[in-house]
Order: structure tokens, then C-alpha cells, then sequence
């Protein structure tokens, strides 16, 4: 195969965030495509076999124009970036990188970084109920609260009602100190945390004091009607198939819902159904709901979490696969 060089330019400034702290950024696009990448005086020269060359090039392209944007060039986006390369859908890290939903009381932009986020987010605007299904770390509940908090401020919606079922994960509730809401601030602690960053913390406590914002165990919801709100549960993998019903049939008109869960990391009793589990197969063909699968390709944690996520996942196909074939091997 013949080897070509390409040359780019790529001004000082973005070509350090590019390369990353030691070239390590750039260490990876050489090692998983085979190429030479070296600079000379902002210009940037990659060499290779034709095909991989191109692919390294229009990568290095994506990561120039996200960087121009004022976008940080992290350890996450370009390994992602290397996987759309990869699948030959490098051009689609631009459309990811334009969709912007907010920013955080700091100034950051809050966007969707990978295929299957602009997808999710995508649905939350398209539809009235979304199903966001997948691992930790793929921005289920994050995006979610940030479009959240963008209808909120557009008036789109007059309230925000953010719920967790209050199930132990390995934890005894009645064993925590003080009253109530003291005992379950811990279930609802990662909803605050998300409406801090994104909303600011005195604006949060206004809002909290007006009853424009709520957060709240999902038992609170039972015998509501919730008209022109903005609803979030998260941790839906904890709640029973009667507490499903009763959440989703508690919504009114003018309201937007989004449900989170993660189907691996129950924490109901042994021997107890998800009502989220049930949800999906029960909803499936209703028109206006939306299941979206997020995996560990969308997961924007640290790059180890990914690999763990993927490992996990490995794993339990392997189990799976190893018990259907002691079943099968029992009934012959």
C-alpha cells in the first residue's frame, strides 16, 4: 500500500491542547492508525498509508474546529473522536460539538459529547416522555436536568420536579440521623449537586423556596397531578412495577418527562421486578415515548470508567451465555 504526507495548518495555541500534555493525545491517533504526526512551525505533518492518513487528518480536523470553538480538547473527546474515525463518522463530532443546551453558572457550555447523547437529547426536545436507559457516567440525569433548567428559564414549563425512589443500596434508611428530609437528602444528593453547577446555588434556594423547584423521594408523588412541569426520575431501575404506574400516570398536561435508569445496578429485594424493566416492554410501541440505549462508548467519565463499564458489560454477556447453555445442556 503507498504511503502519502499530508499537511495542515494548526495555529500554536490549539495545537497544544491538541497534541495534549506530553503528545499523549496525538500518541494515540498515531498508535491506532498507524500514522507519523509531527509539527513544524503550525503546520502539521501526518504520514501514512493513504486510507489512514486521511482518516488521521480529517480527525485532527474535528478536534481543530471544536478546539476553535472554545471547546477543551480532554482525554474522553479524542479517544471519541478516534471511534467515529474508526466507523468512518468522524464529520458527525462537528454535529455533536454544535448542539450547546445551556451553560453552568461558571460559564461552561453544557453539550452532548458523543452520538448517542445528541440522540437522547434530541428525543428529550421530539417527545413528551424519554426513556433514558444505560451505565453510569453516559450523562443520563446531567443532560436531562440541564434541558430541564433550559425549559424552566425559556418558560417553556412553570416548574421542575426532580425524584429518586428512596431504596437502599446496601444501606439501612432508618439507621441515618435526624428527621426525614434529613434521611433522604443522601437518595436526592447527586439531583442537588447537578442544580448547583448548572443553576447556581442562590438562584437553586429562591426557586426551592417559591415551590418552582422540588426535589423529592417518589413516594411524595403518589395522589398528584403534575400539569406544565418539567419531571425527572432518576434511578428508575429502583421502582417497582406499582410505582411506575403510579409516577407516569401522575402526568398532566404542558409536561415534559424523563425517566433514567440503569437496569444493571438494582437495588430492589431479591426476587423483586423493576418497574422499569417492565416499563420498557410494556410502552415500547406507544407513540410520544422514546427509549433511548446509551453505552459505554457514551460514557464521558474518566477513560478508565469506560473501560470498566465495557468489562462489566463483557462479563455478564459471558454469564448470560454460560447459564442458557447449562440450561439447555439440563433439559436434553
Amino acid at each position: 500500500m503507498s504511503k502519502i504526507s499530508l499537511q495542515m495548518e494548526m495555529p500554536i495555541e490549539h495545537m497544544q491542547k491538541i497534541f495534549g500534555a506530553g503528545d499523549s493525545y496525538i500518541k494515540k491517533i498515531e498508535k491506532d492508525f498507524q500514522v507519523i504526526i509531527t509539527d513544524r512551525n503550525g503546520k502539521v505533518n501526518i504520514t501514512g498509508e493513504e486510507s489512514h492518513a486521511n482518516k488521521a487528518c480529517r480527525i485532527l480536523a474535528g478536534l481543530l474546529e471544536s478546539s476553535m470553538k472554545g471547546n477543551e480538547i480532554e482525554e474522553q473527546r479524542v479517544d471519541y473522536a478516534i471511534s467515529l474515525g474508526m466507523e468512518e463518522k468522524e464529520e458527525l463530532l462537528t454535529e455533536i460539538d454544535s448542539d450547546t443546551i445551556c451553560h453552568t453558572i461558571s460559564g461552561k457550555p453544557i453539550k452532548p459529547k458523543t452520538l448517542g447523547q445528541k440522540q437522547y437529547v434530541d428525543a428529550i426536545r421530539d417527545k413528551m416522555i424519554v426513556f433514558g436507559l444505560g451505565p453510569a457516567g453516559t450523562g443520563k440525569t446531567y443532560l436531562a436536568m440541564a434541558m430541564a433548567i433550559t425549559a424552566f428559564k425559556n418558560d417553556e414549563v412553570s416548574r421542575i420536579i426532580l425524584t429518586r425512589p428512596a431504596i437502599e443500596a446496601g444501606e439501612k434508611l432508618g439507621f441515618l440521623p435526624g428527621d426525614l428530609q434529613s434521611k433522604v437528602d443522601p437518595y436526592l444528593r447527586p439531583l442537588y449537586d447537578a442544580l448547583y453547577q448548572i443553576m447556581g446555588a442562590e438562584s437553586f434556594a429562591k426557586n426551592m423556596e417559591k415551590g418552582l423547584i422540588e426535589v423529592a423521594p417518589l413516594a411524595y408523588m403518589r395522589g398528584r397531578t403534575l400539569d406544565n412541569a418539567y419531571i425527572i426520575l432518576d434511578e428508575a431501575q429502583n421502582t417497582t412495577p406499582a410505582q411506575m404506574k403510579m409516577f407516569l400516570t401522575r402526568i398532566g398536561f404542558g409536561s415534559k418527562v424523563v425517566i433514567t435508569g440503569d437496569s444493571s445496578q438494582k437495588d430492589l429485594p431479591v426476587g423483586t421486578k423493576s418497574g422499569l424493566d417492565i416499563a420498557t416492554k410494556v410502552l415500547g410501541k406507544i407513540d410520544d415515548i422514546a427509549f433511548c440505549n446509551l453505552t459505554s462508548k457514551d460514557v464521558v467519565r474518566h477513560p478508565l470508567v469506560q473501560k470498566i463499564v465495557k468489562a462489566y458489560d463483557d462479563f455478564e454477556a459471558k454469564e448470560k451465555y454460560r447459564a442458557s447453555r447449562e440450561k439447555g445442556g439440563r433439559k436434553a
